[in-house]
């Protein structure tokens, strides 16, 4: 794949929106970008990490009642940290501070459970041609995917992917479309056909194994010219 940034997003959702900036800005400590409209009462606030972007996406009306993702935690790694700091945050998504380089986090490490590490090991490498980095470790540029343990992810629809929590991560490309069709040729599955957002981005979604959603994004402040 062509990167567009060496860093991995994440995106989780919630109706509690000021407790949910507290946590992340103050006791986290991430620096606040921006504030972007996604249509239907959803807010995007999004933070920054290393390199990386937390968006806390806070919709106005109830979230569907969906089974939890395999997204099961966030590892963030802080210069001059002594020992790592476990937090969770207003909807029990949990999060951990690490010393820089601490398990080779340098950015940020976004932890699943799965149901077959095999599928996983296929998908991220072949599929999504990231790096290997150890066992159930793979690169993308600076930020980490670790599978961190097994168990039963309960997969949902495809088209699915607003629900509480942890819901999906997005890696930046300069062609969404190419890219799109790359991994879905070599065995992905598709969460989602290319579409554009004003003349913001390109995004289309995948998704793994057990049915967590990767963004595709081709945005044009990272790429330069139209869409």
């Amino acid at each position: 794949m062509n990167f567009a940034k060496p860093h991995l997003d994440l995106g989780l959702f919630s109706t509690r929106r000021d407790e949910q900036l507290d946590f992340w800005q103050r006791v986290v400590g991430l620096p606040y970008d921006h504030m972007g409209k996604l249509g239907g009462g959803m807010q995007q606030h999004r933070h920054r990490m290393n390199g990386s972007i937390l968006k806390m996406n806070h919709s106005r009306s109830p979230l569907p009642d969906l089974p939890p993702s395999g997204i099961v935690g966030l590892e963030i790694a802080r210069e001059g940290l002594a020992e790592a700091k476990a937090l969770a945050d207003p909807d029990g998504n949990k999060v951990r501070l690490v010393p820089k380089g601490q398990d080779g986090v340098a950015g940020i490490a976004i932890l699943l459970k799965v149901n077959d590490p095999a599928e996983h090991d296929r998908f991220w490498i072949d599929a999504m041609q990231f790096e290997r980095a150890g066992e159930g470790r793979y690169r993308c540029g600076d930020s980490l995917i670790v599978v961190s343990e097994r168990g039963r992810v309960e997969r949902a629809e495809a088209s699915q992917w607003r629900g509480p929590g942890y819901r999906y991560m997005t890696v930046q490309v300069w062609d969404c479309i190419a890219e799109y069709a790359g991994i879905l040729a070599r065995g992905g599955s598709s969460g989602g056909e290319p579409r554009v957002l004003g003349e913001t981005v390109r995004y289309a979604f995948v998704c793994d194994p057990d049915g967590n959603h990767i963004e595709i994004s081709q945005r044009a402040s990272l790429t330069g010219g139209t869409l």
